[in-house]
């Protein structure tokens, strides 16, 4: 309509009750992303004004390094399973928590076309669910990254119907419950949203993405979004916050898994 339409390309609709909680309602998976969990380390409570900012561009040649790490039997793996299972085992080893510590990493996904009958396109609402990673400190940093990797696949491919139905019930029992943030990594794939296509009539965009504000909660969330490197080449950027001293381990072990 920025551009001179009448109408939206999309009608919206809201049918919320869809997403409508079972009577009475079942919850029929584990949610960890909900549990009630005591932080006993101050792994995710940063100053602010300690923190470093970075940006890291993953690209054919990037990911490629990190496919010599996949083993054999997870080599069918997506782009976005890889990268999330390094970057988690490579901020776990830079922040150097308790051996013992529960490590966990939050991912969004897509619930639209889980459900039967499926949410219809123009519905602007969240249709979201958090699967959830725990994995102990101790075997992120010394296992090799199928451990990690195993892990998100596991946690991907359980997302079905009848987990979002649970998720639904669950927000019902528990009252709206907030995720977890204790020892979390919270990973955002805005990778195909299309922020790099974004026109509204004065041609296409030069740089567009998501708004980061975490102040509050600094280093917890990283979103992945669609870039192109100084080569021309399509790939990845991930933004990653962490304490200074964090930064440079993290960019050191990254490094590792890069050459």
């Amino acid at each position: 309509m920025a551009q001179g339409a009448l109408e939206p390309s999309v009608l919206p609709v809201w049918q919320r009750e869809l997403l409508y909680a079972r009577d009475p309602p079942h919850i029929t998976f584990p949610h960890p992303e909900y549990d009630d969990v005591v932080n006993t380390i101050d792994n995710n409570i940063f100053a602010v004004n300690e923190m470093a900012d970075r940006s890291f561009f993953f690209g054919p040649t990037e990911m490629s390094a990190l496919r010599r790490f996949v083993p054999e039997n997870l080599e069918r793996c997506t782009t976005f399973e890889v990268l999330t299972a390094c970057l988690w085992r490579c901020r776990t080893i830079a922040l150097e928590p308790s051996p013992e510590e529960d490590m966990r990493l939050i991912f969004p996904i897509n619930a639209r076309d889980k459900l039967n009958p499926r949410i219809p396109v123009g519905y602007y609402g969240n249709c979201i669910v958090l699967p959830c990673v725990v994995s102990k400190a101790r075997d992120l940093c010394n296992k090799p990254l199928g451990h990690a990797l195993e892990l998100v696949m596991k946690a991907k491919s359980s997302v079905t119907e009848e987990y979002v139905r649970s998720t639904a019930d669950l927000m019902v029992v528990k009252g709206r419950a907030h995720y977890k943030l204790d020892s979390t990594f919270v990973v955002s794939n805005l990778n195909r949203v299309g922020f790099n296509k974004v026109n509204f009539g004065w041609g296409e965009s030069i740089y567009a993405g998501h708004a980061k504000d975490d102040k509050d909660i600094p280093g917890v969330f990283s979103n992945y979004m669609a870039s192109t490197n100084e080569q021309g080449e399509l790939g990845i950027v991930v933004i990653v916050g962490l304490p200074f001293p964090a930064m440079e381990k993290f960019v050191k072990q990254l490094n590792i898994m890069l050459e």
